[in-house]
């Protein structure tokens, strides 16, 4: 029978993680049609049958890790709606009837008929009860062929047994048996200094990616932090004042901030190369375009998309893809090619309330720039002046191999004069 295998994803890329099962046993399948959501390093891809059929079989369970090429599912010829349940359940009926057979043949042997029909009487009580255990297939199947009681298996979370748990189950069985001692004393400390309450969980796959990758930066870059602000007067008055005819002129498109910090980066990166460069090996690799990257908070963690070729976009342009981008992150709708090969990164942590904070380079690039919160502040505008003003702290943090003090003061010095001079910033564009 046809297999559904995970398909090529990305070059750096080589496994995921099982989301989830969109598709059950016994389900129509059409061609192209998806059959399961898997979760990468990066994003979530959705994995599609290549024939029509039905679903015979899953090879894998929510949770588990499968590699580039593995089989995940089964799928058969035929048509389905959704037979699981019914033939799960002619499976228990059948085992049911056997179990009966072998005690009316033999009243006297209760014991040796418990031990023959183990797995068909664990899921046959169950349906006595009136209720049927929550399990996967494949936990169905490995607690058959183990002997084991599904009824006596504790999932540990979303009351869905899967075949970890029954494993669980199992090495708890046998500690019980053979060691009743070492459980009590295992128990005794436990009673004596109870622990406070917490909750464990697994990291998603994309945390764990996350957590490894800024780890990898913070351990093999040379990576410092420079700080400037920036008064955002003029920048807030040209907003306010081209605010409606903005609107009017690009169909609905707002003017934010994020345009202007976008094309004074660009500008910028033009000015000092080394900034929109990465070190590969013994070379030092100099970008010739300008993919900049926006992270993005979503429900499962920040992602970075990159809004492409900034330096031929112009605002609307950049604010439209900068929407566009944010809304299939929140969607969880972003492709692969949306998440890989930009030039440089820009976070804002004043839309949470940041002040100031020092932000981690992104995979190999050489810098990342930060945004912060705008604070109005006494401003000294000369020896006799002191006047209120809307200041913004910005911070780029680089990778000191390649890029020097000098270079990244001046980067963070132009970006500055730009957005304080916003004039100047559209006639760099």
């Amino acid at each position: 029978m046809p297999e559904v295998k995970v398909p090529e994803l990305a070059e750096s890329i080589t496994e995921g993680t099982i989301a989830e099962w969109l598709k059950q046993v016994g389900d129509s399948v059409d061609k192209g049609e998806a059959i399961v959501e898997l979760e990468t390093d990066k994003v979530n891809v959705e994995v599609v049958s290549e024939e029509a059929g039905v679903l015979q079989e899953l090879l894998a369970d929510e949770g588990d890790t499968v590699e580039v090429g593995q089989a995940i599912a089964v799928v058969g010829e035929g048509s389905g709606n959704n037979t699981s349940e019914s033939s799960t359940k002619q499976e228990d009926t059948k085992a049911t009837d056997n179990s009966n057979k072998e005690q009316q043949s033999s009243e006297s042997s209760e014991s040796s008929e418990s031990s023959e029909s183990t797995g068909s009487k664990s899921e046959a009580s169950s349906q006595d009860n009136g209720q049927r255990v929550n399990a996967t297939p494949s936990a169905r199947k490995y607690a058959r062929e183990k002997g084991i009681d599904l009824s006596e298996v504790s999932p540990s979370s979303n009351d869905v047994v899967r075949k970890s748990h029954v494993d669980q189950s199992q090495k708890q069985s046998n500690t019980q048996q053979s060691q009743p001692a070492a459980k009590e004393e295992t128990k005794k400390p436990a009673q004596q200094n109870p622990s406070k309450p917490v909750i464990r969980e697994k990291m998603s796959r994309r945390k764990k990616t996350a957590a490894k990758k800024l780890l990898e930066v913070s351990n093999n870059t040379a990576m410092l932090t420079t700080f400037n602000e920036i008064d955002m007067t003029n920048v807030m008055d040209l907003r306010k004042r081209k605010k409606e005819q903005f609107i009017k002129d690009h169909d609905g498109t707002k003017l934010g901030f994020m345009s202007f910090f976008t094309k004074a980066a660009v500008a910028a990166l033009k000015k000092y190369p080394e900034v929109n460069a990465e070190i590969d090996g013994d070379d030092m690799i100099t970008k010739q375009y300008y993919d900049i990257g926006v992270a993005v908070s979503t429900e499962d963690g920040l992602l970075v998309p990159f809004v492409r070729d900034c330096d031929k976009k112009n605002f609307a342009e950049i604010e439209d893809e900068i929407g566009n981008l944010a809304k299939k992150a929140r969607d969880k709708k972003l492709g692969l090619d949306d998440m890989v090969n930009g030039s440089f990164t820009i976070t804002n942590g004043g839309i949470f309330g940041s002040m100031m904070s020092t932000p981690i380079i992104n995979g190999s690039q050489a810098a990342i720039l930060g945004m912060h919160s705008i604070i109005t502040r006494p401003i000294a505008i000369d020896a006799d002046t002191i006047e209120n003003r809307p200041m913004m702290y910005i911070a780029l943090s680089y990778d000191h191999r390649i890029i020097d003090g000098k270079e990244a003061v001046g980067f963070l010095k132009t970006i500055k004069e730009l957005i304080e001079n916003p004039e100047d910033l559209l006639l760099e564009s």
